[in-house]
């Protein structure tokens, strides 16, 4: 599923025009989204380009949402410095859990990120001084923008949040096409084969760890701009699966495939919450359902539908053709 630069711009033009026609309850339903889609994306980089399934990304998102938050309440409300303090500790933690776990393939590789994912889930909930521990960190007030221009409006966090995934996704379809991203592909599609061509596939495998876990960091911040609220729930392993949930969904290895399975999952769990109270245990049923029968997500049921769609326009463009050529024989005679 491809989306060009004039469907990405009347996409994002359709984003801006919402606040005008919902109300603020979907506005925030829909901040969520985006979250939660940068969340998704960043885990993407590692399960879907690099090949690198992790059940530790929640890790990431909580390094930057603390860190976020911490900064907010005790050093500056400026987005952009708060934001910026919450990158830097979530990439300084995907260095340190990137260099332990790059070290492990496949499921190793994954128990090592789950491992040190609930390492530093231990290290907030028992950090109470800090942290805030079990009652989590609370009371962040709005940040500043630009010129004493305060996030203080749940629409105008919407805006900002909406223009920072809207810059990621560019970027990243753009490095998606790069030589790196594309080594990360090679990585993994066959690493050994990288690794006779003379590629340190370990040190592609680190720097995907780190552009991944900064992106996570940045969703984390965002998160914390968004809700003023961040509790060691949000840094458990259950996030890091439902996460991983959504990119398996809408789509491994894609742009948008983590994107749709954010919006996918937030729906239906928004939709399915307010009739009962086992929610997860349909979403699980779905997830079982994709897996089995569509493996591909949302996006590779889309693109064999445009496959075939396309076939069938094909076959009945050359059975028209080949119609009117003996309509024109049986004149000519």
């Amino acid at each position: 599923m491809k989306m060009g630069p004039v469907k990405g711009t009347l996409l994002f033009l359709l984003m801006v025009l919402v606040p005008f026609f919902l109300s603020i309850y979907y506005v925030n339903i829909l901040s969520e989204i985006l979250i939660l889609s940068i969340f998704a994306v960043s885990l993407n980089i590692l399960v879907g380009q690099t090949g690198l399934v992790s059940l530790g990304h929640a890790a990431f998102f909580g390094a930057g949402a603390y860190a976020t938050g911490l900064a907010a309440l005790k050093f500056s409300t400026n987005i952009f410095i708060t934001i910026g303090i919450g990158l830097i500790f979530a990439l300084l933690l995907a260095l340190i859990i990137g260099l332990l776990s790059t070290k492990a393939h496949g499921f190793y590789f994954l128990m090592l990120t789950l491992a040190c994912s609930q390492i530093f889930y231990s290290i907030v909930y028992q950090w109470t001084n800090v942290t805030g521990g079990s009652n989590g960190l609370s009371g962040i007030a709005p940040v500043d923008l630009v010129g004493g221009l305060r996030l203080s409006n749940q629409v105008f966090v919407y805006y900002f949040i909406l223009v920072v995934i809207a810059i990621l996704l560019f970027i990243l379809s753009r490095f998606l096409h790069s030589p790196l991203g594309t080594v990360f592909i090679g990585i993994k599609e066959n690493e050994e084969r990288m690794k006779s061509i003379g590629y340190n596939t370990a040190l592609y495998k680190n720097i995907s760890f780190l552009i991944a876990g900064t992106i996570g960091g940045l969703a984390g911040g965002l998160y914390v701009v968004f809700n003023g609220f961040i509790s060691p729930n949000d840094v458990y392993w259950t996030a890091s699966g439902s996460v991983l949930i959504m990119v398996l969904i809408g789509g491994v290895g894609t742009l948008w495939g983590p994107v749709i399975g954010a919006a996918f999952i937030v729906i239906l769990e928004t939709i399915i919450s307010s009739y009962t109270e086992n929610w997860m245990m349909i979403i699980g049923a779905a997830f079982i359902l994709f897996v089995i029968f569509a493996p591909n997500g949302i996006v590779g049921i889309f693109n064999s539908l445009k496959r075939t769609l396309f076939k069938r326009q094909k076959l009945e463009h050359e059975t028209s053709k080949i119609i009117q050529m003996k309509q024109e024989t049986k004149m000519d005679g």
